[in-house]
C-alpha cells in the first residue's frame, strides 16, 4: 500500500507508549497519529478513516465506536 492511499479499518483501540494502536481483526497493528480526544474509546471496538502516511502509520480523520 503506498503512502497518501485512504483506508477504513475497524479494530480495536490500545494504548502503546507515545501513540495508540489499532489491532485489526487479521491481527496486524497500524500506529495512529490521532488528535483530540481518544482515550474514552481506549479498549473498545472502533472504526477509523484515514490516509497512510509511513509502513505502519495512519493519519486519522475520524473514529468512532462501533
Amino acid at each position: 500500500m503506498p503512502r497518501g492511499t485512504f483506508h477504513t479499518l475497524t479494530g480495536i483501540l490500545l494504548e502503546n507508549g507515545s501513540c495508540p494502536v489499532l489491532r485489526v481483526e487479521d491481527g496486524g497493528e497500524w500506529r495512529l497519529d490521532i488528535g483530540g480526544r481518544y482515550r474514552s474509546l481506549l479498549g473498545l471496538r472502533v472504526r477509523l478513516h484515514g490516509a497512510r502516511s509511513g509502513f505502519d502509520l495512519l493519519d486519522v480523520n475520524c473514529i468512532e465506536r462501533i
